[in-house]
């Protein structure tokens, strides 16, 4: 069974970093796209970074490139978001989550398996 936990978020101010964990169970997430997602209040879910293989191919949406890194452990079977100099507009619920082929590495709808999520909020 495939599960996905994410911890990490919280509170920072603005200029501040923050490092999400993604845990992965039930299969090996370095041979999936794993991605990660975020959505805020009243807008739509959209991806921010992806990382595939077990040499750990990346993409970056241009929003967060430069300030933004996914990396893997392949023996602990977890994904990290490395977030440094944060914004307010990174405020969000971020997700991870799995698929073995999408359609698009940031595209969301082509994800079948998600986290519960973990808030990140930025102050200014």
């Amino acid at each position: 069974q495939v599960q996905l936990v994410e911890s990490g978020g919280g509170s920072v101010q603005a200029g501040g970093s923050l490092r999400l964990s993604c845990a992965a169970s039930g299969f090996t997430a370095s041979t999936n796209y794993m991605g990660w997602f975020r959505q805020a209040p009243g807008k739509e879910r959209e991806g921010v970074a992806a990382i595939y293989g077990r040499r750990g191919w990346t993409v970056y949406a241009d929003s967060v490139k430069g300030h933004f890194t996914t990396s893997q452990d392949n023996p602990k079977n977890i994904v990290y978001l490395q977030m440094n100099s944060l914004k307010p507009e990174d405020s969000a619920m971020y997700y991870c989550a799995t698929a073995r082929r999408p359609g698009e590495a940031l595209g969301p709808r082509y994800y079948n398996d998600w986290g519960q999520g973990t808030q990140v909020t930025v102050s200014s």
